[in-house]
């Protein structure tokens, strides 16, 4: 919006200027050796500067946008023809009036009136296509900008989408896990329900915005993890490394490795076997990267756990935010026992944290 009122402003001025050149231009031929100026050759010079301006600001303003962009190119063709040979006619009548024709010498040309005539008429058809195609990249610069915005508008309404979508499968997934606590452990159950309460500020508040500073992300990513601790038994192994810079203002969309973090736990933890996940977040100048592994104990199809929504969501946020800008390797090691999700995203320039 304010590139199109900074268009806007600056178009008058535009015209301003090169119009003033246009009609400064006889001032060069009226102008005596004295330094003054023949006002009467100026005024006489001036009138087909003037006819053009005429030509062109009849179809500028008027005939290109309420005839020629109305889809009527005969019409616009005809009343163009009739007024350029009426212009040039009128011309022509001014110019004999002004200034009577010589006498002619003996064995001196003079050339037909038609090649002024048609001298007129070629100006006057430049100056209509020039007009024409001012107002035609005019035209095709307002639908681009208009074209971006409501890319933009649509972008950020898929964006929110998803969030509103992800959100209630997060709390989903985390409320379950305190359920599930409060069976065997009601300590820990108040416990998790104190974690919770850190996690839900910053899901109502801080995943509003469209990118946050890495480390917000990174300290509630460590508040889910904790949270994860109290729910499993010793025999599951949970290991983290965050080596990013302290207080690390990197963009990141919020809650974009949340879903791969819940993948981990869902699938990678056994409730008779050892398991373990291992959760890597590292930050080197504009890129990002989070890698985790975890023991694999697939889910039966009688398991109705999950339906894979999260990481289904993050793929169309990845599309949305960063396309072209980011790898996901997904792989399960030799032995089919452990499961590796790779995360590389290079943080565009353009990515800025909006408050």
């Amino acid at each position: 919006m304010n590139t199109r009122n900074n268009h806007r402003s600056l178009e008058p001025i535009i015209h301003t200027i090169c119009w003033g050149l246009f009609f400064g231009f006889p001032l060069f031929f009226t102008q005596h050796d004295n330094g003054t100026i023949d006002w009467s050759a100026f005024l006489h010079h001036s009138v087909v500067p003037a006819s053009l301006f005429i030509i062109f600001y009849i179809n500028y303003l008027l005939l290109i946008p309420k005839v020629l962009f109305r889809n009527h190119t005969g019409r616009f063709l005809l009343m163009n023809m009739a007024i350029i040979c009426i212009v040039a006619f009128g011309l022509r009548c001014w110019h004999n009036v002004s200034i009577p024709p010589p006498i002619p010498r003996p064995h001196s040309f003079m050339p037909p009136q038609y090649i002024f005539y048609l001298r007129d008429i070629i100006s006057l058809i430049f100056v209509t296509g020039l007009s024409v195609a001012i107002r035609m990249s005019l035209r095709w610069s307002k639908t681009e900008l208009e074209r971006k915005e409501a890319v933009k508008s649509r972008t950020e309404a898929e964006l929110k989408n998803l969030r509103n979508q992800l959100n209630p499968h997060f709390l989903l997934n985390t409320l379950n896990n305190i359920y599930a606590l409060t069976a065997f452990d009601t300590e820990k159950a108040q416990q998790a329900i104190q974690e919770l309460s850190k996690l839900l500020r910053y899901v109502l508040y801080d995943n509003q915005q469209t990118f946050v500073p890495l480390s917000k992300e990174v300290d509630f990513i460590r508040n889910y993890i904790e949270l994860m601790r109290i729910r499993f038994s010793s025999q599951v192994r949970i290991e983290t490394r965050f080596d990013i810079r302290p207080d690390s203002q990197s963009p990141i969309a919020p809650l974009l490795f949340i879903s791969l973090i819940e993948n981990a736990f869902k699938h990678g933890i056994s409730p008779t076997e050892p398991s373990f996940v291992d959760i890597q977040i590292t930050e080197k100048e504009n890129t990002i990267c989070c890698v985790i592994r975890n023991s694999r104990y697939p889910k039966t199809s009688a398991d109705k756990s999950g339906s894979g929504i999260g990481l289904e969501q993050v793929h169309k946020r990845l599309e949305l935010l960063y396309s072209g800008h980011y790898e996901w390797r997904k792989q399960t090691s030799d032995d089919g026992k452990e499961y590796i999700s790779s995360l590389s995203i290079n943080i565009p320039q353009d990515k800025n944290i909006k408050p």
